[in-house]
């Protein structure tokens, strides 16, 4: 029998602040409707200093640990997806390490490839527990980041920040991947970047939607390739890709998730038997399928709508809200995932929705998450954003979370609560 291996059970951390998109809209100047209706947003995690990729890290990890019963001596790799690392040689894993005290026995090292790296480190833990490597032990691999543009910047209200915590593992109670299925494509692009010294991304926006596009497409079409050799989908009745439950996107901001939809379906109709039959433009009309959108997306996209960007996190939350909405209605069901990292590389993989995700999601409380958050203003949010790096807060963190307090000989000192 095949080995299954997956996500077993998943954890969230956001920042303790947030501020109303439409808020942030009328403060700009901007009709709300352009944020809200032209990105799909509602709400923007504000992160101070003293939440960075280490504290949210430590937070969405310990949260993993504690409710879902995770015996850590069992634990032989521990990953951490992120493009806001905070030192150019020691990782965020070592930190997350040390602060929850995990084994030393464990391997310990971050991933970095823009957006792609949560979904890099994935992989790697998913593939070391097939190959037998991992000897029956399992892995945790953590996407955390703060998407950062600066204030009055056209890339202002798709900033946010967060964390998400995966156990990987032989029990994949939430969603067992199609191990060997995956499509991937790679550039060498400049859409997306963040050059050494710098807090603030830099981003050619609408050279980056074509980049990530034109990945989707290659990575779509390899997936494609393989599943169709396997018999996991077929040309028929129904395109390939409207044969997977549902799909998620990489989310920036969660209008993206259209577009990528819509080119996904594009390259189906492009490349389907009968495709002569119709012409490039009866192609491009179907490929915008509203009806294909609200079934097969919409519902993944909560989460991120209420957050924001949350770079290697992005697809990771929309997992994350999925399964909370509809782990139950989707047991059993096979899902598509497509993730991308500027810069560029993107990767379409599959997997089986797990009978046990309602239950596993139980255990995150998603909604007690964000219940603890406080709405700020348009000036506290801009207090909060001209703050140095170097000098968080003196706030204390809530049980079982983490801040970062102080930065002494360079060195980073972190708070437990």
């Amino acid at each position: 029998m095949k080995k299954q291996v997956g996500i077993e059970a998943l954890a969230i951390a956001v920042p303790r602040r947030y501020v109303d998109i439409e808020d942030l809209a009328r403060a700009r100047g901007v009709d709300p409707a352009k944020y809200t209706a032209g990105l799909g947003a509602k709400e923007m995690a504000v992160a101070d200093p003293g939440e960075d990729s280490v504290s949210l890290a430590a937070t969405a990890v310990a949260r993993l640990i504690q409710r879902n019963g995770v015996d850590t001596s069992r634990v032989g790799m521990l990953v951490v997806g992120t493009e806001t690392g905070v030192d150019h040689a020691k990782p965020v894993a070592s930190h997350v390490q040390g602060l929850l005290k995990l084994p030393k026995t464990m391997r310990t090292y971050d991933t970095q490839h823009a957006c792609y790296g949560g979904t890099a480190g994935l992989m790697a833990a998913v593939e070391w527990i097939a190959s037998g490597a991992g000897a029956g032990r399992s892995a945790i691999v953590v996407c955390s980041d703060i998407a950062r543009y600066g204030l009055n910047t056209a890339g202002e209200p798709t900033q946010g920040g967060g964390a998400v915590a995966l156990l990987v593992s032989e029990q994949p109670d939430l969603l067992s991947l199609d191990i060997g299925l995956n499509g991937v494509c790679s550039m060498d692009v400049y859409d997306f970047w963040r050059p050494l010294g710098r807090r603030e991304a830099m981003v050619d926006g609408h050279y980056s939607i074509s980049c990530y596009l034109d990945a989707l497409s290659g990575a779509y079409r390899g997936w494609r390739e393989r599943a169709l050799a396997h018999e996991v989908v077929r040309w028929g009745d129904s395109l390939p890709g409207e044969q997977l439950a549902r799909i998620l996107y990489h989310v920036p901001f969660c209008k993206m998730a259209r577009k990528a939809h819509t080119q996904l379906r594009l390259c189906d109709l492009e490349d389907a038997p009968n495709a002569a039959a119709s012409t490039p433009a009866a192609r491009e009309e179907a490929a915008k399928s509203t009806a294909s959108y609200d079934a097969q997306v919409a519902s993944s996209l909560g989460l991120n709508a209420r957050i924001g960007n949350v770079y290697t996190a992005s697809l990771y939350l929309a997992l994350a809200g999925l399964m909370n909405g509809e782990g139950a209605a989707l047991a059993g069901k096979r899902i598509g995932l497509l993730s991308y990292g500027s810069g560029c590389a993107a990767e379409f993989y599959s997997g089986v929705v797990g009978e046990k995700a309602a239950q596993r999601m139980a255990q995150v409380d998603v909604e007690a998450v964000l219940a603890k958050r406080e709405r700020v203003t348009v000036e506290e949010y801009e207090r909060i954003m001209r703050l140095a790096s170097d000098a968080p807060e003196q706030l204390t963190p809530a049980p079982g979370e983490f801040r970062l307090s102080e930065i002494r000989d360079f060195r980073r000192i972190y708070a437990a609560g």
